[in-house]
């Protein structure tokens, strides 16, 4: 018989429409209100976030302070660093121009400051050039840096009958070509039930694996729940499986030689995604050489279960 354990720090209140613990990216789905702010957040969020969100972000500071400077200059006198043309908007990209040289320390010599205040302005803007570019350059190592797991799931979970007992099964590889080293898992299951008095409350099992560490994968781990009768989802048929309000919470960990140290990264799985009668498509085999190729494509490939 499946024995509950405690909470594994999800919280027992639960609701008739609550949504799943943690997204498909294995962020926790929570919303954060009344949070206080501070200045050492803005570190983890940018070195957290797409590459394409990093970038266009410096983009919109380096174009937002030149902007900025290129508006003093414009107001102070245009002719303080180059001749006018006469048309405002013009003169405004010169000085937007000038701007970026001096911010960036390159110098072309057609543009330079004139007097006292231009010299000024110009010196604290290569301050600033210097100070910004020395925190995205930090920023570029802390996101190289920073361990992070590379693991990659399975779009599918599926309810595949083996031996007359019915097993869920997913399937995980590394997104890269390293192997990882004795990488091992840890699923529980998260059920939402409502209780005597109609309040809905979670109750929380551990999963027993077919195998929940191997020594090492260099291709793929088909992760395997046999429903026998140390299962916490033995008196549901396959129909009954889907309607549950329940979730497959998982912890991957695995040593990664490229940070020299352990990392982890979480995943879930909800029961109504089950899919039935349906097997894993091979995602390796041998060509005529003899190596092993591995397609990345076919991880998450089903296909009907053969007829006995």
């Amino acid at each position: 018989m499946a024995k509950k354990i405690k909470d594994p720090g999800i919280g027992k209140t639960s609701n008739r429409f609550a949504k799943r613990f943690i997204n498909p990216d294995g962020s926790f789905n929570i919303k954060h209100i009344n949070r206080p702010r501070s200045l050492s957040e803005s570190y983890n969020y940018l070195i957290s976030i797409s590459w394409f969100k990093f970038f266009v972000l410096v983009l919109l500071g380096y174009i937002i302070i030149n902007a900025f400077f290129g508006i003093i200059y414009t107001f102070l006198g245009v002719s303080n660093i180059i001749t006018p043309t006469g048309n405002v908007f013009k003169d405004f990209l010169n000085a937007f121009f000038f701007s970026a040289q001096t911010i960036t320390t390159v110098g072309y010599g057609t543009m330079s400051p004139k007097g006292l205040l231009f010299g000024i302005i110009s010196s604290f803007e290569a301050l600033i050039g210097l100070l910004s570019f020395s925190f995205i350059t930090g920023l570029l190592y802390g996101r190289f840096s920073k361990p992070r797991a590379n693991i990659r799931f399975s779009k599918s979970i599926i309810l595949h009958k083996h031996e007359d007992i019915n097993r869920i099964m997913f399937r995980l590889m590394s997104r890269t070509a390293n192997v990882m080293i004795r990488p091992k898992i840890e699923a529980t299951l998260a059920l939402s039930l409502e209780d005597e008095e109609h309040k809905y409350v979670n109750n929380f099992y551990n999963l027993k694996l077919e195998r929940s560490s191997i020594t090492y994968l260099p291709t793929t781990w088909t992760i395997v729940h046999p429903i026998n009768e140390s299962s916490p989802l033995k008196d549901f048929d396959e129909k009954s499986l889907k309607q549950l309000n329940g979730e497959i919470l998982i912890l991957v960990s695995y040593y990664d030689e490229s940070f020299a140290q352990e990392v982890h990264q979480v995943h879930s799985y909800v029961l109504k995604n089950l899919k039935e009668n349906q097997r894993f498509v091979p995602a390796f085999y041998y060509d005529h050489d003899g190596y092993t190729v591995l397609d990345h494509n076919n991880l998450d490939r089903t296909t009907m279960n053969k007829p006995t």
